[in-house]
């Protein structure tokens, strides 16, 4: 290997950046809905490293309506994170989420959990997701895939956050199988 293709490789490395994404919905086929998801999220976002389980949980918030399946994926990304944000939104576009009301239905619903150990806080993005430690449906699924990772601004690992969480919705872990591969 000669010294430049070392020294592209070492740069390439440093911009890659771990994300952690929560990945829901309850409209429609769902299962197949997160193995599109997974598929656009890889060819447009990054390379997919860990998939959680599928899990069913009843509605956060707005309780009139289907339950989700929610799913946790780990990826690699070269994308900063507004731009991330951005593509995340173009793959909710593509599967057919049309509109953003808080706590209803949709056939899809992508966040950041976490970019790296970034905090960023702006208008239109915040990461640590800010809710997340008050949620199973997020926890249950990042817990399975990284129990250990710790929370930038509450210092604790997931398995800590899930042990502390208030939240009594049930979480239900499926047979379903859905990946990238």
């Amino acid at each position: 290997m000669t010294a430049l293709l070392i020294r592209r490789l070492i740069i390439e490395h440093l911009l890659m950046n771990t994300i952690f994404l929560l990945l829901g919905g309850n409209l429609g086929d769902k299962g197949t809905t997160l193995q599109n998801a997974m598929k656009l999220i890889s060819e447009q976002i990054g390379e997919v490293e860990k998939t959680s389980s599928v899990y069913e949980t009843k509605a956060w918030g707005v309780k009139n309506q289907p339950d989700f399946y929610n799913q946790v994926v780990q990826l690699k990304t070269k994308l900063a994170p507004l731009a991330a944000l951005m593509a995340i939104q173009s793959v909710e576009i593509q599967l057919g989420r049309t509109k953003r009301q808080k706590w209803h239905a949709r056939i899809i619903d992508i966040d950041i959990l976490y970019y790296g150990n970034q905090f960023i806080g702006t208008d239109v993005l915040r990461v640590p997701h800010s809710q997340m430690h008050n949620r199973n449906f997020a926890l249950y699924p990042l817990n399975e895939i990284a129990p250990d990772f710790i929370h930038p601004i509450l210092k604790k690992t997931t398995t800590q956050l899930l042990e502390e969480c208030k939240d009594n919705l049930p979480v239900k872990k499926l047979e379903l199988q859905v990946s990238n591969g």
